[in-house]
């Protein structure tokens, strides 16, 4: 999908990607999602799912393939490409295979998905001595593909668990690790996502926390004592240096961050967990990088959980192929936004959909004080089942018209946050968007339910389609 005769994988642009997956264009048949076992209580492998999308197939909203993978207790968390659009000019570069870091164990799987989409197979592990051995790294996070056909991969932390902003390049045809990408100097303190931008000759990256300790359970004493992220942190794209810590507050915990698709573009999003915040960065005239906040979710005064005062923990987000809409979600409130983000300083909430969360009626929790709401929202039940958890990745359509919603953030934290995960498994949903005016509804048709896997409930995290999508391509 996605290839034309004399070029390499995905789109030559944004816009392209768009209009590519209209009809008679392609559209997402099949998703991939890491699925975890780890802290559920089952002594199985992690493994990748094959999900069946086409609604004309008897397979619709299935799981049709599990590739398990060979090691317990990896937490495959993230996932990326061996080549995307920014190896678009070089038609010796093929999308065949997804990189799966192992946020825990440090492994790097390599699963070729292109033989048989249908049914991937593991290709390559890339063990975590090669890790630390190369690039005194280890807990992998975010994986990109480079124009140079290289793979660039951010990781949180040393091999002995304490925080490090590290990276560590693999070769694209084999998969050895060649080393760290930063070229020494000073390094961040804390690692996690990370963006490039080769026009504005930069690289991005955010922090979430000290890997040995957010292992264990989220403990708010741990962001007293400095243990959690507060930056974004600016690279010279060219040099590989760090140039800037651009410092978003103590409490913030930066996770995904995203530039506007443009390839020209000097500024996108970031959020912020803990603040409840999104952050717009954007370089100014002087040349340096800046943040300003640009949208608030308050915290709500409330009874019955861990703390008086609940955070809207705001943990993935992305933007639509035409900078159009941003989209995150509150994985503790348990609502999706959309935002009209035609000008990027002041964005408009055009769009809002309650699926599950820690405050729905019935539950626990009881809000004394809301900001927003005037009443706690319903429970969100889909063909007759109550959904678990609360909404955490995203993943786009390429043509903008459905978003896709898993509610597993990462297993020691479900098992805390939302014990019902643990017992119940993980669920995928699906929300029809409003491109013209923007809206988001729940599609009732579309459930997958990781409670009914053979093993036994799992925990099912990020989504990739064969084809590309809104998380992993960048453009040069």
């Amino acid at each position: 999908a996605g290839k034309c005769g004399t070029c390499g994988p995905g789109y030559a642009s944004p816009l392209e990607a768009m209009k590519g997956n209209l009809p008679p264009g392609p559209r997402e048949q099949l998703l991939y999602l890491p699925c975890i076992y780890r802290n559920t209580g089952i002594d199985l492998p992690d493994f990748l799912a094959t999900v069946i999308w086409d609604p004309n197939s008897p397979h619709y909203c299935q799981v049709i393939h599990r590739l398990p993978m060979p090691n317990l207790g990896d937490e495959l968390h993230h996932s990326g490409w061996n080549a995307c659009s920014s190896c678009h000019g070089d038609p010796t570069k093929t999308r065949r295979f997804l990189v799966l870091p192992s946020l825990i164990s440090s492994r790097i799987y390599v699963v070729d998905v292109g033989t048989d989409p249908k049914a991937p197979k593991l290709h390559k592990v890339v063990e975590a001595e090669e890790l630390s051995r190369k690039g005194n790294a280890a807990f992998p996070h975010t994986s990109h593909c480079l124009g140079s056909g290289e793979i660039l991969i951010s990781c949180l932390g040393d091999p002995a668990g304490n925080g490090k902003g590290t990276f560590i390049l693999l070769d694209g045809e084999t998969f050895e690790v060649k080393g760290n990408w930063e070229k020494g100097g000073k390094s961040p303190a804390l690692g996690y996502d990370f963006w490039y931008q080769p026009r504005h000759n930069v690289l991005l990256s955010t922090e979430w926390g000290v890997p040995r300790l957010l292992a264990l359970g989220f403990r708010p004493g741990d962001v007293e004592q400095g243990h959690y992220g507060r930056h974004i942190n600016v690279w010279d794209w060219s040099s590989r240096c760090l140039l800037q810590e651009i410092d978003l507050g103590k409490g913030s915990v930066p996770l995904e961050i995203r530039f506007l698709h443009d390839p020209s573009a000097s500024q996108g999003f970031v959020g912020c967990a803990l603040s409840g915040e999104i952050q717009r960065f954007y370089k100014t005239p002087e040349g340096n990088w800046a943040a300003e906040k640009v949208i608030k979710v308050p915290s709500k005064k409330v009874q019955g959980w861990l703390l008086p005062d609940m955070p809207g923990l705001i943990t993935d987000i992305l933007i639509s192929l035409d900078d159009r809409f941003l989209y995150f979600s509150n994985w503790i409130h348990g609502d999706v936004r959309q935002y009209d983000i035609s000008d990027p300083k002041n964005p408009r909430l055009v769009g809002q959909v309650f699926l599950g969360g820690s405050i729905s009626k019935g539950g626990a929790v009881t809000v004394l004080e809301d900001q927003e709401l005037r009443d706690q929202p319903e429970p969100c039940v889909i063909q007759g089942k109550k959904i678990p958890g609360g909404p955490q990745m995203l993943q786009l359509s390429l043509d903008g018209r459905r978003l896709y919603v898993s509610t597993s953030l990462f297993s020691a934290w479900d098992r805390q946050f939302y014990p019902e995960l643990i017992r119940e498994g993980s669920v995928m949903l699906q929300l029809d968007v409003d491109t013209e005016k923007g809206g988001l509804a729940v599609n009732p048709k579309f459930l997958v339910d990781f409670g009914k896997e053979p093993g036994g409930p799992v925990l099912a995290h990020e989504m990739r389609y064969p084809g590309g999508d809104c998380t992993s391509d960048i453009w040069l």
